[in-house]
């Protein structure tokens, strides 16, 4: 039994970055490590995604306000079975909503957006532990084009260096839970069991303040 799954100290986790990072991959296997329930955000169950993809001006606000309602409808649930569930592992943070609207939305989309967030934006629950996956862009684009998910063909880079920027700036003023930043670049947990042994060690050490991880090269 590792420290993280001794530990008291992280029942619920958020796995953020950019896209194309290994956001979801880490946390299907934390979701797995500690026996807990696994929350996504499900992009492919968007039906403007792919629209946005073709012609990001016609059609981010759709596909943001979608996500919108899709994320505070799986916060609501969460919060109403939160006595239930002893550890989570969710791959988003309710705030990235606002990220990515402020990335793609023109001043008047971005204007009606904040109407509806702050009407439907629930309290939200804080993470034990959020965990910030960092890569520089051809490592997401290259791993974007690995995954051969058709509708992301037309990610640029150009798009990409923006949203990274968005999520450099976020988390250099995030101090609303312990936060460790993880280069992703350098980690291989699907493959390399010492890398994801590495990890989890500094997770379960990671209980305030911020903090960087980088594994050890094996």
């Amino acid at each position: 039994m590792t420290n993280l799954e001794q530990s008291s100290n992280h029942h619920f986790i958020a796995v953020e970055g950019p896209i194309g990072v290994g956001k979801t991959t880490l946390a299907k296997k934390l979701a797995q490590t500690l026996q807990g329930e696994l929350l996504l955000e499900a992009a492919e169950e968007n039906p403007f995604l792919e629209k946005f993809y073709q012609d990001p001006k016609s059609g981010a606000l759709p596909a943001q306000l979608y996500f919108l309602f899709q994320r505070t409808q799986q916060l609501k649930s969460l919060i109403q079975t939160d006595m239930f569930i002893s550890n989570r592992v969710s791959d988003f943070l309710m705030e990235k909503d606002r990220l990515f609207a402020r990335v793609t939305l023109d001043k008047d989309e971005l204007n009606l957006y904040e109407q509806v967030y702050q009407n439907l934006t629930i309290n939200a629950p804080t993470p034990d532990l959020v965990i910030y996956l960092q890569a520089p862009v051809d490592v997401l684009l290259k791993r974007i084009r690995k995954r051969g998910v058709q509708m992301e063909f037309t990610i640029t880079e150009e798009y990409l260096q923006q949203l990274s920027s968005a999520y450099t700036d976020f988390f250099h003023y995030y101090d609303a839970s312990p936060l460790l930043i993880v280069n992703a670049s350098g980690i291989d947990l699907i493959n390399n069991e010492e890398h994801y042994g590495q990890l989890l060690e500094r997770i379960a050490d990671t209980t305030s303040g911020r903090h960087y991880f980088n594994p050890t090269v094996i």
